[in-house]
């Protein structure tokens, strides 16, 4: 049993169950198909579901698989039969939110891939080699930002999120 949890694969996918963007963090896919048909798998599993709102969770050849639904793009985590799914939604909606941030909120395939490689280094910062990285999307979408030359802005934007998201812990604190 290990000791930390551990992600199998990311993935974004379009609303046809295309890839956008999908990173691989162990060898239970050795081959790009057997990737694809994993990928086609998930999404024919889950299409037919309404995950909008909130992130939900499925089985899928002895795999959890967390999902959530923005716009036309489907996001995936896929964690072992051992995994907490409250850690791997955890991951999935910092990825979300951390994407929608990058975005500017326009989380579309469009953007998503005018945008591709802030995608691909947010994914980057949230896992490495399988292993958790980051969940929070604030400070994902700033180590992205600081390290693209393409988001200026989105560094200023990210800090103003940041101060609201304190500003609102305060007053809850202050209230109680």
């Amino acid at each position: 049993m290990e000791l930390c949890p551990c992600v199998k694969n990311i993935l974004l996918l379009d609303f046809e169950g295309k890839r956008v963007a999908a990173k691989f963090f162990c060898d239970d896919w050795p081959t790009n198909g057997a990737k694809e048909a994993f990928e086609k798998a998930v999404f024919n599993k889950t299409q037919k579901t309404n995950a909008r709102s909130e992130v939900e969770v499925t089985m899928l050849e002895n795999n959890i698989v967390v999902y959530k639904f923005v716009q036309d793009l489907h996001f995936f985590i896929t964690g072992g039969e051992e995994e907490n799914e409250v850690i791997l939604a955890t991951v999935l909606q910092g990825f979300v939110d951390a994407v929608g941030l990058l975005l500017r909120g326009n989380v579309e395939k469009r953007e998503a891939l005018e945008y591709l490689d802030l995608i691909l280094l947010c994914i980057d910062e949230i896992v490495d080699g399988g292993i958790i990285l980051e969940t929070d999307a604030n400070i994902i979408a700033g180590k992205v930002a600081s390290h693209s030359t393409v988001a200026d802005g989105l560094s200023e934007q990210t800090f103003s999120q940041a101060l609201a998201t304190a500003r609102e812990h305060l007053a809850r604190s202050l209230l109680k």
